[in-house]
């Protein structure tokens, strides 16, 4: 439950830096204010920042050009230092699992306990075997407090740092709604990460992530052509040598089209050996649809391979497409563009400045 007034969203991802700002009313989500920059490659490799400088100048210059005047944010991580796990624990009460869940903690976690923050959610209670069924999360402290002072810095005020498996997750449920009778695929594939987010009944079961995303068709598209990685971007994104111009037919070499096809098809198959390995270790039922979303997700060959490969219905999803926009502020072209990059910052936004565990 949240009180007081939304978070900004600040999604600071590999490749880019997405800033999302709404306002909640009984109307829905209004769009208040969207940034985005651009990072440079390497300033942030595997989740850890190499150019610290570089991300505190994107930060700040977003907020300037989005005119965002709110400090308040909710950031996040993902990757290696991030670990989640569905665990069963005894019965207990609310205050018993609060002192006993970092014992719990080290029993599943392959960290030093001292070195992570560790987090939960009772997904379910099952009183006739006196057990109860958590979502445990860990992550390492260094990276949370790397990307707050990251925060800090730009003179931001961190106050929240989530996972973005599950930020998208939420914004999916404001979005479509979680069926409470189906197991759904939320897959979010970024420029370095892809997440794999399987939903049953309403709550996660099961996560994943896997390191390939819109990087690697950019690298072999570089090697295929021998152009420089802004050429290779731009084909990548669609032909035109800058990205926000749009498509021009003829610009893209067929060889370009190839290399997607082989790249994309690859993350497919990544993707489908998570989605097999929790269908044969699961028990819960068939996978009844898969959405994916992230900057790669606009490459139609991905979306394509996964339902290829997966044998289940798969759409595109975009976090923007219930986000009403309420003020001149919000570059509609910006918007368009990067709709399909949003959905970890929307999902950010979604927080409050005081919350309460349900």
């Amino acid at each position: 439950m949240g009180e007081g007034k939304n978070l900004v969203g600040v999604d600071i991802g590999t490749s880019s830096i997405k800033v999302v700002q709404i306002k909640e009313s009984r109307r829905g989500l209004g769009l208040q204010r969207l940034g985005y920059s651009p990072l440079n490659p390497q300033t942030i490799v595997d989740g850890q920042v190499m150019d610290a400088s570089a991300v505190v100048e994107g930060l700040m210059r977003v907020f300037h050009d989005a005119k965002i005047k709110q400090k308040e944010v909710a950031i996040s991580v993902s990757g290696q230092s991030v670990i989640i796990r569905k665990i069963t624990v005894p019965m207990m009460t609310r205050e018993e699992l609060n002192e006993q869940i970092h014992w719990e903690a080290e029993q599943h976690i392959p960290f030093d306990i001292k070195d992570v923050q560790v987090d939960y959610q009772v997904l379910r209670k099952k009183p006739e075997t006196s057990q109860m069924e958590l979502l445990l999360v860990a992550a390492k402290r260094d990276q949370i407090n790397d990307y707050a002072q990251l925060a800090r810095d730009a003179k931001l005020k961190p106050i929240i740092c989530d996972i973005d498996a599950f930020t998208v997750q939420n914004m999916f449920e404001y979005s479509r709604g979680l069926p409470p009778d189906q197991t759904i695929g939320l897959i979010n594939v970024g420029a370095s990460l892809c997440s794999l987010n399987i939903i049953a009944n309403g709550v996660s079961a099961f996560t994943r992530e896997i390191a390939n995303g819109g990087n690697v068709v950019t690298d072999e598209i570089q090697k295929a052509l021998g152009v420089p990685y802004e050429q290779a971007e731009a084909y990548k994104c669609g032909g035109a040598a800058d990205p926000g111009e749009p498509f021009r037919a003829g610009m893209v070499p067929q060889q370009v089209v190839q290399v997607v096809e082989t790249v994309t098809d690859s993350i497919a198959a990544e993707i489908q050996r998570s989605l097999d390995f929790y269908l044969a270790t699961s028990g819960e039922g068939e996978i009844s649809r898969i959405y994916v979303t992230g900057g790669t997700s606009s490459l139609v060959h991905l979306a394509q391979a996964i339902e290829r490969r997966a044998r289940v219905p798969t759409e595109v999803w975009s976090a923007a497409e219930r986000l009403q926009v309420e003020a001149r502020e919000v570059d509609g072209n910006v918007l368009q563009l990067r709709a399909a990059q949003l959905s970890v910052a929307a999902g950010l936004a979604l927080r409050h400045e005081r919350e309460t565990r349900q």
